[in-house]
């Protein structure tokens, strides 16, 4: 692994004129994510379910950067309707974009569903993302230095695709179907990655994770026992927002950082420390279970994207398709 031990905020490059979309910008790491890309110049999107909570969020950025280029706009990404009305407002707004951080997540709450029956882990951190960077990227094909990055979690390591319960019908546990959302956000990216550069587009598709970071998901998740555990007994270790935040911004704008890479801290079990390329689970960059997911994900989103297909050969002769299965 490269470290970038020595890299800091500071040293992003001048973003003024570059049109960036941050998910779940209303505190936490988007907030954190928000807030540096608007301090070095760029015209921030906060895309938030609750706006009051964004609007919020957008006065504390504007209160220590007077002038900063925000707006505020209703995104659930639970709600694919919501998805298609913000996508479709957007490209009347910006028909040009620059990067979009699909940072938002919802953690371990009890069994429910969204509002086109979907698991809700599963519609949130997985099904929303992929349906709006698929309504978006025409926009994001005419950004400059375009990129996708995805947050995806350590626990993607852990998690696979219950593609016979995927909703959690029949067997439902929370933070097993937290782990399952965070693989196909690393599958996902991966997946992206792979399309975008057998079409020869401009816009890079990268993966970040934060390690183990306090905000709300932990602080404030619904279910009581992983409330207790990592909102509480293990708070102490996790790092700051602020902190966890530097993987998911260094991929979106070091100049050295490549499509396909997976950004996360150097410390420890990479729980914390400065951003540094990581180590993706075999399992998620599997060439089947990369393209079962997408089929999977157009035809539950009825979002397609016009991308061909990868030539899967290359991975094959690395070893690849000898990956473990990721379904279950």
């Amino acid at each position: 692994m490269t470290r970038q031990q020595h890299w800091t905020t500071e040293q992003i490059p001048d973003l003024t004129g570059r049109v960036c979309v941050v998910t779940g910008a209303s505190s936490g790491l988007g907030l954190a994510t928000a807030r540096t890309l608007a301090h070095r110049g760029g015209r921030v999107i906060l895309a938030v379910r609750d706006q009051e909570k964004g609007r919020r969020a957008a006065a504390r950025i504007t209160a220590e950067q007077p002038g900063a280029a925000l707006e505020v706009r209703r995104l659930d990404l639970a709600d694919l309707d919501s998805v298609r009305a913000f996508a479709d407002r957007l490209d009347t707004e910006h028909p040009r974009l620059d990067l979009l951080v699909n940072n938002a997540g919802v953690m371990a709450p009890p069994r429910s569903l969204s509002a086109q029956g979907h698991e809700l882990q599963f519609a949130c951190n997985h099904l929303g993302h992929f349906a709006l960077t698929g309504l978006l990227l025409r926009a994001l094909a005419a950004g400059r230095d375009p990129r996708v990055v995805t947050v995806s979690s350590p626990n993607h390591r852990r998690g696979r695709l219950f593609l016979d319960d995927l909703s959690g019908e029949r067997s439902y546990a929370p933070m097993k179907f937290y782990n399952q959302s965070k693989f196909a956000n690393a599958v996902f990216g991966r997946e992206l990655h792979l399309r975008l550069t057998a079409a020869k587009s401009p816009v890079l598709s990268l993966l970040a994770h934060p390690g183990y970071t306090s905000t709300g998901l932990q602080t404030g998740a619904p279910v009581a026992a992983v409330r207790l555990l990592y909102g509480r007994l293990l708070r102490p270790l996790a790092q700051t927002p602020e902190r966890g935040a530097l993987p998911q911004l260094y991929a979106a704008t070091h100049p050295d950082a490549r499509g396909g890479e997976f950004i996360g801290p150097d410390g420890p079990a990479e729980l914390r420390g400065r951003p540094t390329r990581v180590r993706l689970a075999p399992a998620a960059a599997d060439p089947g279970t990369g393209r079962r997911l997408w089929e999977l994900s157009e035809r539950l989103t009825g979002v397609r994207f016009t991308l061909p297909e990868p030539e899967r050969e290359a991975e094959r002769s690395a070893g690849g398709a000898d990956a473990p299965p990721a379904v279950a």
